[in-house]
């Protein structure tokens, strides 16, 4: 149906009338790009920065407050958004101390595209963001979800978590790897993460009687030491855990302390669960289900299949009764869809 006049007019005050500046920041490695929507305009602007250069944004939202106070003797305050994504938190951090700037981060799965002409990749501009922002700061539900923008030390804690399950999944990678190179001589019952896996490889023979070949066992014995190397680093990566949950100091918060004192909850799983999900807010227990992946996201239609786990959730309560490896079980999981 055609716009009328009157419908033109509403939007453009809807526009103009915010009592803020509205700019959203797109970041990649070479450029930063700036886009603003004033108060006192209907157009939007867009300014390029040298990607990094943490003096070009202060320096752009200045010259935009100065053109709005200009044009409608008002110093306007900033808000921004940007995309939660490679450059973390750092940034956000670094706006926010300014008393005239309000800063969010958002999710960028959260935020609703266009359905026609609809692409393998949508990629989300800075006008989108901005409609997003707008859209959210008016109050309207489920415009967009923003990113808890996290303290300095918030950020560091989840290293701990995070590094485990990277090198979890690398010794993993080594353990099928070395399994998969006897299995190929007929070798089936060694086992890499044994203390006497050195002594064991000495001893093996291949399923047509053999000791093993020369150049094979060397390929091994430089597995194992990776091998060695990440199950010392593990070690190290659950000390620091151990002390920052399971010793109880003045530093150990009360909340990691409350969870291991229930019943079937570990140090690991306490860990992800504080530093990943206690920080966070919500709203009722709909919202816990939906963030674990007990019930579907906000918004999404409940379907008829029993058990079913949406596997969009940051943590995952429940996994398969048959991930039997040490360390597996409640943990993060950073698929997407």
């Amino acid at each position: 149906m055609p716009m009328t006049a009157d419908q033109s007019q509403a939007q453009t005050a809807t526009l103009v009338d915010l009592g803020a500046i509205f700019v959203s920041l797109e970041l990649s490695k070479s450029t930063w790009l700036v886009t603003a929507l004033s108060p006192c305009s209907e157009k939007i602007s867009r300014h390029t920065i040298t990607g990094g250069d943490i003096a070009g944004p202060f320096s752009c939202f200045a010259a935009l407050r100065q053109k709005a106070k200009w044009r409608k003797n008002t110093l306007y305050p900033m808000v921004v958004i940007q995309e939660a994504g490679l450059d973390g938190f750092w940034l956000g951090r670094m706006l926010s101390k300014e008393a005239w700037i309000e800063t969010h981060i958002v999710e960028a799965a959260s935020i609703a595209m266009p359905r026609r002409h609809r692409r393998a990749k949508d990629r989300i501009d800075g006008e989108t963001l901005i409609r997003a922002l707008m859209a959210w700061k008016r109050g309207e539900p489920r415009a967009c979800s923003m990113v808890k923008l996290l303290s300095p030390e918030e950020d560091d804690n989840r290293r701990i978590g995070r590094e485990r399950k990277t090198l979890i999944a690398e010794r993993v990678f080594h353990v099928n790897r070395i399994k998969g190179l006897l299995f190929t001589q007929g070798i089936r019952d060694y086992q890499p993460v044994n203390r006497d896996r050195r002594e064991r490889l000495d001893e093996l023979q291949t399923g047509d009687g053999r000791p093993l070949s020369k150049h094979l066992k060397a390929e091994i014995c430089r597995e194992l030491d990776r091998l060695e190397l990440l199950l010392t680093q593990i070690k190290a990566v659950e000390a620091e855990r151990d002390a920052l949950i399971v010793r109880e100091t003045s530093e150990t918060p009360k909340e990691a302390t409350a969870l291991l004192g229930i019943k079937g909850i570990g140090p690991e799983f306490a860990t992800i669960l504080y530093t990943e999900g206690l920080f966070r807010h919500f709203d009722n227990r709909r919202q816990i289900a939906s963030y674990a992946g007990l019930a579907p996201p906000p918004g999404k239609a409940v379907t008829s299949t029993a058990n079913r786990v949406y596997p969009r959730r940051e943590i995952r309560v429940c996994e398969p009764p048959w991930s039997s490896s040490p360390g597996y079980g409640c943990g993060i999981n950073q698929n997407r869809r």
